[in-house]
This record gives structure tokens, sequence and C-alpha cells, in this order.
């Protein structure tokens, strides 16, 4: 299982990362907040994709067309466990070879996205000193890593509770002789 696991979250991780730092190499910061996101999610469910793949051939492989919940939400997890460690370390190194200040770019448009619905004043004030707190925390790869990691995983876990669920019926996408 540990081989699936590897394989499987590599192929995941790089479906993930290798747009993010292409995109983070190409394009600015403020380019990338108005639709980044959206990519960014998109890419992410493209790549658990992955999740549902390795507990399907799981399934009608080795464990004979049955799969228990558990061990398939486990397998799920350990895949999208790999796939994060390989978007953090993607993001890592888009931001260190583009030579791009994430946190100062965001925090510029956080602040600015405020100011345009018309906070004005203490209210943006405080506002702005939030995100410098941010700007300061992202900084720290001790606070920035796992805070991207974040980002990711979550999603996995998602991924591989659907997946669990559905695969453990073996009537849903029964194997094919």
């Amino acid at each position: 299982m540990l081989k699936t696991i590897i394989t499987y979250g590599v192929l995941a991780g790089l479906i993930v990362g290798v747009p993010l730092t292409l995109l983070t190499l190409t394009m600015s910061g403020g380019q990338m907040m108005h639709w980044g996101m959206l990519v960014g999610y998109a890419l992410m469910l493209l790549a658990f994709t992955m999740i549902f793949i390795a507990i399907k051939r799981r399934r009608d492989g080795p464990c004979g067309g049955v799969i228990r919940f558990w061990p398939a939400f486990g397998l799920g997890l350990g895949i999208a466990f790999v796939a994060s460690l390989i978007y953090v370390a993607a993001w890592e190194t888009g931001q260190a070879l583009s030579g791009a200040d994430f946190a100062a770019v965001y925090s510029k448009a956080m602040i600015e996205q405020q100011r345009a619905a018309g906070v004005s004043g203490a209210a943006l004030a405080g506002y702005a000193a939030q995100m410098e707190d941010f700007r300061r925390s992202y900084a720290n790869p001790l606070w920035r890593l796992p805070m991207t990691f974040a980002e990711i995983f979550p999603v996995g876990v998602l991924v591989s509770l659907i997946a669990a669920a559905l695969l453990r019926n073996s009537r849903f996408l029964p194997a094919r002789d």
C-alpha cells in the first residue's frame, strides 16, 4: 500500500505542483489574485482524482472487488499527504525562483479591496495593521509552510472521504472483466 500511496501521491503532487510553479514564475502576484484561487482549487480537485483512481484500482485489484471504508480512507489520506508536501515544495520553489513577495502583494491587494468597499479611517488602519502582521508572519517559514499545507490538505481529506464512501460499495463502478 505504501507504493500506491507514494506513486499516486507523487502523480497528484505533480498535477498540482507543476502548474503552480509555472503560474508563479510567469504571473505577477496582482494578476493571479483575480483568478488564481479558482485555478488553484480546480487543479487541486483534478490532482485529487488520483485518490479516487488509486482506491478504485486497489479495490478492483488486490482487494478482489471489495474495500472497507477505513482502509480506503487511509489510502486517500496518504495520497493527499504526499501530494500536499509536493504542493508546499512547488510553492516554495516558485516563490524562491520568481523573487516575488507574495505577502506584500497580497496585503496591498486586500487593503485596496477594503478601501474600494468604502472602509476608511480607523477601520482601514486596523485592517492595514492586520495585513502587516500577516506579512511579517508569512516571512517565517515555520508559519508559512504549515499554512501552505493547510490550503490543499483539507481538499484531499474531503476527496478521500467521498471516494472511500462511494467505493466501499462494490456495486459502484464495478470492476470489468
